[in-house]
């Protein structure tokens, strides 16, 4: 207190504290986010010129970024023109790798379309699916976890996908296997998968094989090296 009243009373500050105050002043706070693919400064408070000593106030932020098209005003990479594409190359290779965005949400969009023209899913996760024939096309056993303190069981389940087909409505088109996480299955894996559609004529395959920076599609017999002589 009674260095604040010296100060004031001799009406004069160390060298230290001016300086200070003139640091807080010639910095503007800055931030910087991303708007689709550009980089978008936030200038906060002021706008300075090339002579840091002129500079004009501005309300509130100012948003500086080139390029804008019209994608980022109504959803940007979500907007796309490749439906039709798609539901074409599901028809024709009728198994499909994909590899959407990490973000997610685009691959929603596609499950959405086949939903409309008839199909149904069988969401499976690759990780604890054991082996793809086996799962999808035998009777498989499944052992539930006794917590050590249950004797060990064992359950035999019906195919799954045999046993959706029996149950599919008289309008459906088709089922469609839906598999996320298939970047940990086997070659061998991938191989059935791509086959399965030839078994069951009225299933489709779709497996996420990994993630891009951007919602992409490939035949399954290319990905787990099949040709079309080999199918």
């Amino acid at each position: 207190m009674a260095s604040t009243c010296s100060l004031q009373q001799h009406g004069r500050a160390p060298a230290s504290i001016n300086l200070h105050h003139k640091q807080q002043r010639s910095c503007s706070p800055r931030i910087s986010v991303m708007v689709g693919n550009r980089n978008v400064m936030l200038l906060q408070g002021f706008i300075y010129n090339n002579n840091v000593s002129k500079r004009r106030p501005t309300a509130g932020l100012v948003v500086k970024c080139s390029g804008i098209g019209l994608g980022d005003f109504i959803g940007g990479d979500l907007v796309k023109f490749d439906i039709g594409q798609w539901l074409s190359d599901v028809e024709e290779h009728k198994a499909l790798a994909i590899y959407p965005p990490h973000e997610g949400g685009y691959e929603g969009r596609y499950l959405n379309r086949l939903i409309r023209q008839g199909y149904y899913f069988l969401d499976l996760s690759a990780r604890g699916l054991g082996d793809p024939e086996t799962t999808l096309t035998k009777v498989h056993p499944v052992c539930p976890a006794h917590l050590g303190k249950q004797p060990i069981a064992r359950w035999y389940f019906p195919p799954e996908v045999d046993f959706r087909l029996e149950h599919l409505p008289p309008n459906a088109k088709g089922l469609v296997v839906w598999i996320i996480e298939a970047k940990v299955l086997s070659k061998a894996e991938l191989q059935f998968l791509a086959l399965l559609p030839t078994l069951r004529p009225n299933v489709r395959v779709v497996a996420e094989c990994g993630n891009w920076r951007k919602f992409v599609w490939k035949p399954l017999k290319e990905i787990a090296g099949l040709t079309a002589e080999g199918a």
